[in-house]
């Protein structure tokens, strides 16, 4: 693909990865009873054997440092890459309420997809939002995720001189 064919890709998210949904369920449900919180990234479709144009939500990165409690995650924005593949975030609600809180429309802003799991965190337990907060349609894909040896953006020696800083 050229530089000009990658410019002019579709940046459509077509649906998050069977194998992703699972991880973001299990997480939420082992962090129970406090709140569950990562973002969510992409990969094109295309590098996963689909003949579409769009993205995939492949993964998750749990920002090291996040604080959770019963009712809140929180991230210091300062720890958060600058991510090109970032598309929006997932979130646990404890309470089983799956619909965003006045809290998290003001976190929305940041990606075009958020995902609140409510307990008891089985499959039906989760719903898709645009930056608004309206209700979306996320497929869930049945793809190969690809090696994660690339994921993460930061070193060790990254998250200590974060950690010595603050």
């Amino acid at each position: 693909m050229g530089l000009l064919d990658a410019l002019f890709r579709s940046s459509e998210i077509l649906g998050i990865a069977e194998e992703t949904l699972e991880f973001a369920l299990e997480s939420s449900q082992a962090t129970h009873p406090n709140e569950y919180m990562g973002f969510l990234r992409g990969t094109d479709a295309e590098t996963l054997g689909l003949d579409r144009d769009g993205l995939i939500i492949t993964d998750v990165l749990v920002v090291p440092g996040t604080e959770s409690n019963s009712v809140s995650a929180t991230v210091r924005t300062s720890t958060i890459p600058n991510d090109v593949k970032a598309l929006g975030s997932v979130h646990s609600h404890p309470n089983g309420v799956i619909r965003p809180s006045q809290a998290d429309l003001e976190t929305f802003g940041r990606g075009s997809v958020h995902i609140i799991i409510g307990a008891p965190y089985r499959r039906g337990d989760w719903q898709a939002f645009d930056s608004q907060g309206h209700r979306t349609h996320l497929d869930v894909i049945d793809v190969e995720l690809p090696d994660s040896d690339e994921f993460f953006d930061f070193t060790q020696a990254d998250i200590d001189e974060e950690l010595r800083r603050s």
